[in-house]
């Protein structure tokens, strides 16, 4: 039997639970069956693609800091369902993830960056209130009250990672992704409140929490946004609010704590040279329908090769590739596939990248999802082209819009000019449908002017294979 509580401890422990902050889960319309199963799936396709790390001594460190978050978990939180996992990847980047049901990743960068074990927890416990508030299924459910956000969520299918993935389950009802692992600020700040108070009762100081983004954050400075920070929007006064949440909370004691660190930083260490997201998204051969490889984003693509080198003829072997329970089309084999939240870019090597210091598309194909500004569609695709014309001011039409079918449904073609970052001219043309929700379903073609020709039949039979599938009659 296990000792009484004396009155002052009874009271100290009173005071402390009614002090720290109350989270109270989003609205959730999937159970906890539906976050396993999804995260079940894409766990296995992280594993498949990502370096895991196979060291006996580092694995048995993170799963023991695992177990004793969890531990910790709200009983009503921690639902029996789960199935957690911690599993070490060697890249360099700054991050960890973790999906839904309870699988986690971090990678070797989060903890070379770190500089106690407390720092290691304190993500580990974000990610994991993630899980326990199931944020990624609450994700989706917000998506399918608003038909759009539903719309762009299965465009990408259900793309894992948080750079590098490849499509699972794309005929569910909803993907991985940016729909399921970027969470917005509120989000954000339940898991820092509620990973703050796993790592109390698990014995760390929560202000370690705090620590850790402000490493992450200096340590990005200069090279572009931290790949953590990415998905995992900053709510504004993070440390401050942190600070204010330990001070309500009373951290427990912990013979433990950090004593295996300094091993587990040469352990480490020891491992092969580790990668980083982007050499990884090019050196992988990561298989979709067809075997193409897939980059899934949120708002950054990995490049396909080096841009002004010269671009493969496209192949005459063709896959047929699925965006998500959107769309069907079939693309020339030897192109690679794009993916973000409301797109799908299907691109030959060599034409998309960094270039003169920006982000180029030189050649191929974009699939999307674009809010309508009306019901008509020459109003909507008006709306649309503007758009594009303003983000790139050397854009330009190039005569009128003409009618077209696409998918046996009533469209309009618009052909634009715009400099082309290899010199001269490219060729653009834009192709709108409306949805079945009224919204766009749009495919934008790119092409340096000087090879229009050779892709006129490339992109004509694209345009022919594009099946719709958004419940809408043709």
């Amino acid at each position: 039997m296990k000792p009484a509580l004396s009155v002052a401890a009874a009271l100290l422990l009173s005071a402390t639970i009614a002090a720290q902050s109350t989270i109270k889960p989003p609205k959730n319309r999937y159970k906890p069956e539906d976050d396993v199963k999804l995260g079940r799936e894409a766990a296995a396709e992280v594993r498949k693609q990502y370096p895991v790390i196979e060291n006996g001594q580092i694995n048995d460190y993170l799963a023991r800091l695992g177990r004793e978050l969890v531990a910790q978990a709200p009983p009503e939180l921690n639902r029996p369902e789960f199935e957690y996992s911690f599993t070490a990847v060697n890249l360099k980047d700054i991050n960890a993830f973790a999906l839904p049901g309870g699988p986690m990743f971090v990678n070797r960068g989060m903890v070379d960056a770190a500089a106690t074990e407390g720092q290691v927890v304190g993500v580990m416990a974000h990610e994991l209130a993630h899980v326990l508030l199931r944020h990624g299924t609450a994700n989706a459910t917000k998506a399918q009250n608003a038909q759009f956000g539903a719309l762009a969520g299965a465009i990408a299918g259900a793309v894992i990672g948080g750079r590098v993935g490849t499509a699972v389950s794309q005929g569910s009802q909803f993907g991985l992704g940016t729909l399921l692992m970027r969470y917005s600020r509120d989000y954000e700040k339940q898991a820092d409140l509620l990973g703050a108070q796993l790592m109390a009762r698990a014995g760390y100081d929560p202000n370690d929490l705090a620590k850790m983004f402000e490493t992450i954050e200096s340590q990005s400075k200069g090279r572009g946004g931290p790949e953590w920070l990415s998905d995992h929007p900053n709510p504004g006064n993070r440390s401050q609010y942190i600070a204010a949440e330990a001070r309500q909370l009373q951290v427990a004691p912990n013979a433990g704590n950090g004593r295996d660190f300094p091993a587990i930083k040469q352990a480490f260490a020891g491992q092969p040279a580790a990668r980083s997201m982007g050499e990884l998204a090019q050196r992988s051969g990561n298989g979709t329908t067809g075997g193409g490889d897939t980059t899934s984003t949120n708002g950054a693509m990995a490049s396909t090769g080096t841009p002004g080198q010269p671009v493969p003829t496209p192949s005459t072997r063709t896959r047929t590739e699925r965006g998500g329970s959107i769309f069907q089309v079939t693309v020339p084999d030897n192109w690679r596939t794009l993916s973000a939240n409301s797109y799908i870019r299907y691109v030959p090597e060599n034409a998309f990248g960094p270039m003169n210091g920006q982000n180029v598309l030189t050649h191929g194909v974009e699939l999307g999802v674009a809010r309508a500004s009306s019901t008509d569609l020459v109003s909507a695709t008006d709306t649309f082209v503007q758009g594009l014309m303003q983000g790139e001011q050397t854009v330009r039409r190039s005569g009128e819009a003409r009618v077209v079918t696409l998918a046996g449904r009533r469209g309009l073609a618009t052909a634009l000019v715009n400099r082309s970052p290899l010199g001269g001219d490219e060729r653009l043309a834009v192709y709108t449908v409306q949805l079945a929700d009224g919204n766009l379903f749009y495919v934008l073609t790119v092409v340096p002017e000087r090879d229009d020709v050779a892709y006129t039949a490339t992109f004509e039979s694209i345009l022919r294979s594009i099946r719709l599938s958004d419940r809408r009659g043709s």
